[in-house]
């Protein structure tokens, strides 16, 4: 039976297994309602997948639920309309922010 001629220190030991850890998943958001998926997964949230509905998500639902996600969805629209709106407004002229 082989047996090594020297004891392995602890610190070898710890050099060789430096690489062997948990990684944090990459995550993406959602490009219809904002929750973080997995990349390449239809999102559980909205059952959407590159923009179109591959899962009905609504249909599973109960009635409580179905009305509490659709008030959640129209919220979140809402949101990102205000923020398009946002970001469309003219910069600022010199001029004017001297005044400010």
């Amino acid at each position: 039976m082989a047996v090594p001629k020297k004891r392995t220190t602890s610190s070898s030991r710890d050099q060789r297994r430096m690489h062997i850890f948990l990684e944090k998943p990459t995550l993406t958001k959602c490009s219809k309602c904002g929750h973080f998926i997995l990349p390449h997964t239809i999102c559980q949230f909205c059952g959407y997948y590159k923009g179109r509905e591959v899962i009905d998500v609504l249909a599973r639902l109960t009635k409580k639920e179905k009305k509490r996600r659709e008030k959640e969805i129209k919220t979140k629209e809402k949101e990102e309309k205000e923020t398009a709106k946002d970001s469309k407004e003219k910069p600022l002229n010199l001029k004017e922010l001297s005044k400010k």
